[in-house]
């Protein structure tokens, strides 16, 4: 039987600074390994955005200015995304995708930018002053080992329902203060980590691409997923 996943990209034409398109690639590539594949819908500006259609979304980083033209279209979606998220619907948010998926944030001019609260966390600015390295942390559900760069101003707290999607070992992660880096929200993950993340880091893309399918395909078998062990980052070359 072959398996068919429909992917949102939100905003890829403006929020895609660090190609994280890439993720969905990367989660492309691991679908293969269970006869799935991954179609994918570029969800912009005046585009609707339908919770029922869509079996996971990526929204990726950007620019402040990207991101102050997307905050204003991104109301009219609060409602289905939020909706999606609250029914479980996988979603990786990625920097500013992460912080606008929250209440708010604060740019690097002092302004201040709504998001969705979609989840219920904030994000503040650093005064001339950014989190940019690498940075390892330790998932705590799983005891998985999570690498990646973050390179960001803002600081992200973390509120009601909210867990980190890991504990920092190395860097900074959300706000250098309380050592988490990223967030899970239901089946929501967010994180700062560029490169991109789930090219990088397999376990995680297995995980959320096991969570679409079997939302999607709640009998099926997925376990070939869990015997496949590939590095994206040092052999394999992955074509959209």
């Amino acid at each position: 039987m072959t398996y068919t996943l429909n992917a949102a990209h939100l905003y890829g034409d403006l929020m895609n600074t660090y190609g994280d398109i890439g993720n969905i690639l990367a989660m492309r590539y691991y679908a293969k390994a269970v006869d799935a594949t991954i179609n994918v819908d570029l969800v912009s500006l005046d585009d609707e955005f339908d919770p029922d259609t869509y079996d996971f979304a990526l929204f990726g980083g950007g620019q402040d200015y990207e991101q102050t033209i997307v905050s204003k279209d991104l109301q009219t979606k609060k409602a289905a995304l939020t909706a999606y998220i609250e029914a479980g619907g996988p979603c990786l948010a990625i920097c500013g995708g992460f912080q606008m998926l929250g209440h708010y944030y604060i740019g690097a001019n002092g302004e201040k930018i709504a998001g969705i609260g979609a989840l219920d966390h904030y994000t503040l600015s650093q005064d001339n002053h950014r989190f940019i390295g690498n940075i390892t942390i330790k998932n705590a559900e799983t005891g998985q080992t999570y690498y990646g760069f973050e390179n960001h101003n803002g600081t992200t707290f973390l509120g009601k329902g909210e867990r980190p999607l890991g504990e920092v070992l190395q860097g900074n992660g959300n706000n250098g203060q309380d050592k988490s880096e990223g967030v899970i929200y239901k089946n929501t993950f967010g994180s700062y980590f560029h490169g991109p993340i789930l090219a990088r880091n397999e376990a995680l893309a297995k995980r959320i691409l096991k969570l679409a399918l079997q939302r999607k395909y709640p009998d099926a078998d997925f376990s070939a997923l869990d015997e496949l062990h590939e590095d994206l980052t040092k052999n394999v070359v992955i074509k959209p």
